[in-house]
């Protein structure tokens, strides 16, 4: 299966769950987007890499790092190998003298981990096309009004039963606007839902 390279294009807060972050990772020299719902914990880990703060004193992905360097241990590269009933799976391929080790971790940690070390991130096509969002072309589709989409997007997950592909499509295209990736999420699966009972 052909990996495709992705890069963490954002982190952000969910308007509609407290609590609850997403990673948005995008496609390299691609339109699509992945968007993963992470914890408080694992978004500080990843934010803090990202902007490059050493705090006082070493977070557990920063251990990690010193570990793996004190052994002369490298990442090679993380790869989001799997999506089982809404969960990401991932592998840590590590790099030593002698030998090269494939590790599961949680996508998150592996994700705090490749910003740390610098190393690329990759999934296969097919996660890609079952949870990926594809961004529209700059020079696409008219926008529906803010202000009807901001009254939609408060609402919740069992609303957007009641409403057809196309308002789906538009919503969604709008909630990405707004950078609520944990509402895209759920817009989404509710598409690709009505895709699957459709074929």
């Amino acid at each position: 299966m052909k990996k495709i390279e992705l890069e963490i294009v954002a982190l952000s807060h969910s308007i509609t769950q407290t609590h609850s972050y997403a990673v948005v990772l995008g496609e390299v020299n691609g339109l699509r987007r992945l968007p993963i719902v992470i914890g408080g914990f694992e978004a500080q880990a990843i934010a803090v890499a990202l902007e490059k703060m050493h705090p006082s004193r070493p977070l557990t992905h920063d251990l990690m790092k010193n570990f793996m360097n004190a052994f002369n241990i490298d990442l090679q590269e993380i790869v989001i190998c799997d999506l089982q009933e809404g969960i990401f799976y991932s592998k840590l391929v590590c790099v030593s003298e002698h030998d090269t080790v494939e590790i599961d971790s949680r996508t998150s940690d592996a994700l705090a981990l490749a910003v740390r070390f610098g190393c690329p991130i990759y999934t296969y096509d097919n996660i890609l096309e079952s949870a990926g969002i594809l961004m529209e072309d700059p020079s696409g589709k008219k926008k529906q009004p803010r202000e009807a989409v901001a009254a939609e997007s408060s609402a919740g997950t069992d609303d957007l039963k009641t409403l057809t592909l196309d308002e789906l499509n538009t919503l969604l295209n709008e909630v990405l606007e707004m950078e609520d990736y944990i509402r895209a999420i759920a817009i989404r699966d509710e598409i690709n839902a009505r895709k699957r009972n459709r074929g």
